[in-house]
């Protein structure tokens, strides 16, 4: 008597999301979504115009004179790309960002008479310290809720955007402290330019359709929030600037920083959330 042959089951495709570098559950996703990242954008191109080198390739290299509006976009639409693209979609975008930073200008800095590359690897740890502390600090500051723990596991994530730009994740901050040391090695090589200061003065007041400028308080309202974003900076940097680094300037930014983010929470999503955002919630069933 013959066994019959069993049948195989027929395979079941098993559709697996790709939820990009970071994902619903991260930490990144959760500060990411957050209205106090327009605040910390502003804190971090203010922190990063301090290192003199990453200030002099920055205004050789960027439109933001003539076109500042847009350069503020694509600069989210980076960072949303980054958060919330697939993982294609994310690494893509990091090589172009690669092939862009080889094509620019390299160059000297008029004040140190240092010479500059725009994809140097300690220029390039600079930007993305400034900016991983910036949306962090200002997440917590602003009131987001977030333990130490946390907060560490947000600059570990980071390391994938880190290697999005080119450097390599073990050369790159893992913690808070982490951060905090690299502040500490790298000061000596920090100082506030004369086009630092043009730039900041610039910042209060950049240029506005006139109809917004006279019809809408647009203009105030930026100059109020670039005032608290310098208020946010730390007590070395807020120094090197000329301003007060003093304890009750921090309780008065907190506070001020509290006050906008709620004010922003007000705003319906519909008008603030990204194409990225809503497609990675689509995406990811979130």
């Amino acid at each position: 008597m013959t066994t019959p042959m069993l049948q195989a089951a027929p395979a079941q495709s098993v559709h697996v999301t790709d939820v990009g570098l970071f994902g619903p559950a991260s930490v990144t996703w959760r500060i990411h979504e957050d209205p106090s990242m327009l605040l910390a954008g502003l804190r971090s191109l203010l922190l990063q115009a301090v290192h003199p080198l990453a200030l002099a390739g920055f205004d050789a290299n960027s439109s933001y004179r003539v076109d500042p509006w847009g350069r503020l976009r694509r600069t989210g639409e980076w960072v949303a790309t980054v958060t919330y693209g697939t993982t294609e979609e994310a690494e893509t975008a990091g090589r172009r960002l690669r092939a862009l930073h080889a094509r620019l200008a390299a160059g000297i800095e008029p004040e140190t008479g240092l010479p500059y590359r725009v994809d140097d690897p300690e220029l390039l740890l600079w930007v993305h310290c400034t900016e991983v502390d910036s949306f962090l600090t200002t997440f917590r500051r602003s009131g987001g809720r977030l333990s130490d723990s946390e907060a560490d596991r947000y600059v570990a994530e980071m390391r994938a955007s880190a290697a999005l730009v080119g450097l390599d994740p073990r050369a790159v901050p893992t913690t808070v402290a982490a951060i905090e040391d690299y502040y500490q090695r790298i000061r000596p090589q920090l100082r506030v330019t004369a086009l630092a200061r043009r730039n900041l003065g610039w910042g209060f007041a950049p240029p506005m359709p006139t109809w917004v400028s006279l019809a809408t308080p647009a203009r105030p309202a930026w100059a109020t929030l670039v005032g608290v974003a310098v208020a946010l900076l730390p007590p070395w940097a807020r120094r090197m600037y000329g301003f007060p680094g003093l304890p009750t300037s921090d309780r008065a930014a907190t506070l001020a920083t509290r006050g906008i983010r709620r004010s922003l929470l007000l705003i319906p999503d519909r008008w603030t959330d990204s194409p990225a955002r809503r497609d990675a919630r689509r995406r990811t069933g979130s």
